[in-house]
């Protein structure tokens, strides 16, 4: 794909939208392992919001090679419908597992939803369309994770 600035403009928005889903699941998982009894369930979370802050500057990384700075303020079409973790943050208050793995669920669910609209839009060039389908897979297992301790 030849880059105009506006097909740029695009990507560059495309990818930072994926970066605000990304910052809120980060949070999210933070914010499950703070209110978590459970150890191992502890730590798996910290680990879920450690590998979206990995995913977060990967996507910088592609920003960056477009000669762009990353500046997240805005995150596009993308962006504004990624507040699911935000929106269900209030079931963390009760400290209830099931419903701190629900949200979580919700989230990913959520996040591999947005991921999929970004990869059809096809405003993507092959290196980021490779990063984007690796974290895809990377959030999808993360879901089968977290649904296997729902049951």
């Amino acid at each position: 794909m030849i880059h105009t600035d506006e097909t740029t403009q695009e990507t560059v928005k495309t990818l930072e939208g994926l970066i605000s889903i990304l910052e809120d699941g980060k949070l999210g998982y933070t914010n499950a392992a703070e209110h978590v009894d459970n150890l191992a369930m502890k730590s798996d979370f910290l680990d879920y919001a450690r590998e979206r802050a990995l995913y977060i500057v990967e996507l910088q990384d592609e920003i960056n090679k477009l000669g762009k700075s990353t500046d997240t303020s805005g995150g596009g079409p993308l962006g504004a419908l990624h507040r699911t973790w935000i929106d269900i943050k209030s079931s963390f208050t009760g400290g209830d597992t099931e419903a701190i793995i629900n949200a979580c669920i919700t989230g990913e669910e959520a996040a591999i939803e947005k991921y999929k609209m970004a990869l059809e839009e096809n405003h993507l060039e092959h290196s980021q369309v490779f990063v984007v389908s690796k974290q895809l897979n990377g959030i999808q297992n993360t879901l089968s994770q977290i649904k296997m301790r729902a049951n």
